[in-house]
């Protein structure tokens, strides 16, 4: 098993993520929590790896913060995007480019984080457990540990709510992948267990798009994707529509020791 490379897919990747309603509810959703977070700190400069961060969407909204920010990913044409996106910024951030699989970094290299983003990453690795493991040896005694994952569930349940029964029962394997469909989609509580053996004090969960990805294609005429998003952060906390929502983040916080 190898894990995934969006060098081939960087348009198609952008546009699915942050070009769309969908996108927005994920902005919306990551970045009321990643402020929750800061805020423990005292709002304090902090030192942030964001770990396959691809063009560095939140690299650069924490680096306008003041944040020092190193951007790591496995694609190189993502991070020429990134690089990109930097020199059109009006001032100069304080953001720094690695092209590296998250597996090689090591503390002995790069020294140890504050904060550590991991978002829409451990779906494709093939060994995401052992490869988190590593990931937080690079996170300071006392740091943030951000991790954003595609749940198993809902990818499930919206199978079974479509109708897509013999796929279900193929254990969720399609005979025809899609590229942007996840080699390894995880359950929560894999995930939590993972954060109880790290000995990281859980901090906070929350669903990404817990709303859009069932609702009705007849939308009503006066639809507004501005309530959407405020819809999406409302129920994002509260069950039973958490557990399905298609990407849940985790939010933990390493001892102090």
């Amino acid at each position: 098993m190898q894990d995934k490379n969006f060098d081939t897919l960087v348009g198609k990747f952008a546009n699915n993520i942050y070009g769309t309603p969908k996108g927005e509810i994920r902005a919306a959703v990551m970045w009321r929590d990643l402020q929750e977070m800061l805020a423990t700190t005292g709002n304090r400069r902090l030192r942030i790896l964001d770990a396959g961060g691809g063009f560095g969407y939140f690299s650069m909204k924490l680096a306008r913060l003041g944040h020092e920010v190193v951007l790591c990913d496995i694609s190189r044409n993502m991070l020429q995007e990134a690089q990109r996106l930097l020199d059109e910024e009006p001032e100069p951030l304080n953001v720094s480019l690695i092209h590296s699989p998250i597996q090689d970094l090591s503390a002995n290299t790069l020294g140890q984080f504050d904060m550590i983003l991991c978002h829409a990453v451990v779906e494709w690795l093939a060994d995401a457990k052992t490869t988190m493991t590593n990931l937080l040896t690079l996170l300071a005694p006392n740091g943030l540990f951000s991790l954003m994952f595609y749940n198993v569930e809902a990818m499930r349940f919206h199978a079974l709510i479509s109708g897509n029964f013999d796929y279900v029962n193929n254990g969720l394997k399609a005979r025809k992948k899609s590229r942007l469909s996840p080699n390894h989609p995880l359950a929560i509580a894999e995930v939590e267990s993972w954060f109880a053996e790290w000995q990281l004090e859980t901090l906070g969960i929350s669903g990404v798009r817990v709303i859009h990805d069932y609702m009705n294609r007849r939308l009503p005429v006066d639809f507004s994707v501005k309530q959407l998003v405020e819809m999406e952060l409302s129920y994002s906390r509260q069950q039973p529509y958490l557990s399905l929502a298609r990407y849940v983040h985790l939010m933990g916080r390493k001892p102090n020791n």
